[in-house]
């Protein structure tokens, strides 16, 4: 009997909460607004418009119970799969079955009426879900306690601030009692508290055998909460597995060197491979709107990042040592150069930087011609997120100090964690709890 039950729990494991089988979304791209009006006329006897694939033949299971996450560059068709699953977009080809009631947080403002208030929103988007007016009076004082925005629900939420904005939409939609729960990067918006809750939250959704899909760019969150990881990139689906496995993919498509694993299905074409290009600015992660400014008497020509492997990467594993690469050919004679490297969060608070005259590493001139390799290797011990990166050549020359390059936040870099402590950066400490010695006189 033991073994019978057992059996049918493994059943009811690999049901598929949502089937989703080449599935292929096509949108016409045009140059000018006006070939649309001629093509869609019959004007032209060329064809006006590109064809766009923003999914490329994607099939996906996905269980009851599962924690899943979709990951992949901007572009690479993420949310368009979301909006597929979810009905807001009609595929082009492919079909597509989804097994259960489902609650859904896409774009910001998705379903709600900027000119109602928080309260009369919450029983909009309830109605559109199909319950009645009694059933969302019975689930009000709980979406209104976990949204905690006040007497601004009784504002027009024109009015929100989008972290409020975003609380009250989540607190709809996860206290609806959805059978699968579809988030697109939304909680990115709010505070940390906020997040802190919102996660809690997912975590009793997987004990409640919930389903749970989401799209983020928050790595840590990836490996910390998913299950199981799909790959999207350029619209072709190029591997599932593990978040381990996935992350690590992830990370080499992020420099062109990914090859697709055997065994996994998917159409994409395997990118042009980075490795070895020499003094290139094009590499991803780079910041194309970076200040930068100097005499360029020495100028910095070519940077990247690799992780303990030795492979060019813009996701480092907290925990991990990782190099910050960084290229200077000199134009002119520089006494004593001086190379440095800072990092900053996305606010703009500068974390943590160091350089070769405080390390004390490299102390001669740089002479016209000459072209240096300079290497930061270091361990990572920032807390999981988004970080940028800014690099600088100066100096003296004599009593003045000289700017030759400077590059301001010209990478971006996605620390990986599944544990995050207080503040900016780990501690690292090391935790032991033991019984504390008997009381004397106790007993």
């Amino acid at each position: 009997m033991k073994d019978r039950e057992t059996k049918i729990q493994v059943q009811e494991v690999d049901v598929p909460a949502i089937e989703i089988k080449d599935v292929v979304k096509v949108y016409k791209l045009y140059d000018r607004a006006r070939d649309r009006v001629k093509e869609s006329l019959g004007l032209g006897r060329k064809q006006a418009h590109k064809l766009h694939y923003a999914l490329n033949g994607v099939s996906m299971n996905i269980y009851r119970g599962e924690t899943v996450g979709i990951i992949g560059t901007n572009g690479s068709g993420k949310s368009t799969i979301l909006k597929i699953i979810t009905g807001v977009l009609n595929p082009t080809a492919g079909e597509t079955h989804v097994a259960g009631r489902i609650s859904a947080l896409l774009e910001l403002g998705a379903g709600f009426n900027m000119e109602y208030n928080g309260i009369e929103n919450v029983y909009l988007n309830g109605t559109m879900m199909g319950f009645t007016d009694r059933e969302i009076d019975a689930k009000l004082p709980e979406i209104l306690e976990f949204a905690d925005i006040g007497d601004y629900v009784n504002q027009p939420v024109k009015t929100y601030s989008s972290g409020m904005f975003v609380r009250l939409a989540f607190a709809v939609a996860i206290n609806i009692e959805p059978e699968i729960l579809i988030v697109d990067e939304a909680l990115s918006v709010g505070d940390v508290f906020f997040q802190a809750k919102c996660y809690h939250k997912f975590e009793e959704f997987k004990k409640m055998g919930k389903t749970i899909v989401f799209v983020s760019h928050d790595l840590s969150i990836i490996s910390k909460y998913c299950d199981r990881v799909f790959l999207l990139n350029k619209g072709n689906l190029l591997g599932e597995g593990s978040p381990k496995e996935m992350i690590d993919a992830y990370k080499r498509v992020l420099v062109g060197q990914y090859e697709i694993p055997a065994g996994h299905g998917g159409t994409a074409e395997e990118p042009e491979g980075q490795a070895g290009a020499p003094e290139t600015l094009r590499s991803a992660g780079v910041n194309p709107d970076a200040q930068e400014y100097g005499t360029k008497q020495a100028e910095i020509v070519d940077y990247y990042v690799t992780d303990e492997r030795g492979v060019r990467s813009m996701a480092i594993l907290k925990g991990a040592v990782f190099t910050l690469h960084m290229r200077v050919r000199f134009h002119d004679h520089v006494p004593a150069p001086i190379f440095a490297l800072s990092i900053k969060n996305v606010l703009g608070i500068e974390i943590t930087g160091t350089n070769t005259m405080i390390e004390k590493a490299y102390l001669e001139s740089g002479e016209p011609g000459q072209v240096k390799d300079i290497a930061f290797t270091q361990k990572m011990t920032l807390q999981g997120g988004e970080y940028l990166l800014s690099l600088g050549v100066t100096g003296y020359n004599g009593d003045t100090f000289e700017v030759y390059h400077r590059l301001y936040d010209v990478m971006d870099v996605t620390v990986v964690s599944d544990k995050d402590t207080v503040g900016y950066y780990d501690m690292e400490s090391r935790v032991t709890v033991t019984d504390a010695p008997a009381e004397a006189g106790s007993g």
